[in-house]
């Protein structure tokens, strides 16, 4: 247990890879091996034993048991270790790694997929602040409709374009440095002009506010 705990202290989960090791000792093979049905001894009593002194030291240290992955478990536990030292939600983007793991990638693929989560993992997520993505291509439709020639002109349609592209394939809005390679190949810098719509929001007319809003923009929010 002494090498449990110490890979918690350093990593703040026990949902280790299986090459994991620490202390010279094998940890994330030895997790794996404990996880698996008989895997903490056939003594019943000692079992019990062995599986309270690990959830003294991670509760969720046996993933399988909520239904999830040790993978996911694993990244959960970083998302909730970024957002716990002060980093904003909004900054997680993919790219963002914690302990070698791309915790932006992760958390793209969460709110893009959620429909698919488990109904616990949804609410573990929604706890954090995390919420489904928009639906990039709904808002796009509205866009395209109800804005009309009131649309702020070919500079606003090409980034909004961009940005509703760059959701549908991330899954998050982007960070400054956020690029959108366009299926012509021209490269717009998405995350540039987001940051310049909010400048001059108070310049921008309802149909624009209104669909940025649907696609999770919240200062474009009423």
């Amino acid at each position: 247990m002494d090498t449990a705990r110490a890979y918690y202290e350093r990593h703040g989960t026990l949902a280790a890879p299986r090459g994991a090791a620490i202390l010279d000792v094998q940890v994330g093979q030895w997790l794996t091996n404990i996880r698996r049905p008989g895997g903490l001894g056939k003594d019943p009593m000692r079992a019990e034993r062995r599986a309270a002194a690990l959830a003294a030291i991670d509760p969720d240290w046996n993933p399988a048991v909520l239904g999830w992955t040790v993978d996911w478990q694993r990244h959960y536990a970083y998302l909730t270790q970024l957002l716990a030292e002060g980093v904003r939600p909004t900054a997680i983007v993919p790219g963002v790694t914690r302990h070698g793991e791309d915790i932006g990638r992760w958390l793209a693929t969460q709110r893009r997929d959620w429909d698919r989560l488990s109904e616990e993992q949804q609410r573990r997520l929604g706890e954090l602040g995390v919420t489904k993505a928009p639906r990039a291509r709904k808002a796009a439709a509205k866009m395209a409709t109800a804005a009309g020639p009131r649309a702020g002109g070919t500079a606003f349609l090409k980034g909004f374009e961009a940005l509703q592209q760059y959701i549908a394939r991330e899954g998050v809005l982007p960070g400054r440095a956020g690029v959108q390679e366009m299926p012509d190949g021209e490269i717009r810098r998405v995350g540039v002009w987001l940051a310049n719509q909010k400048q001059r929001r108070d310049k921008l007319d309802q149909e624009q506010r209104a669909a940025l809003a649907e696609l999770g923009v919240d200062w474009a929010r009423p």
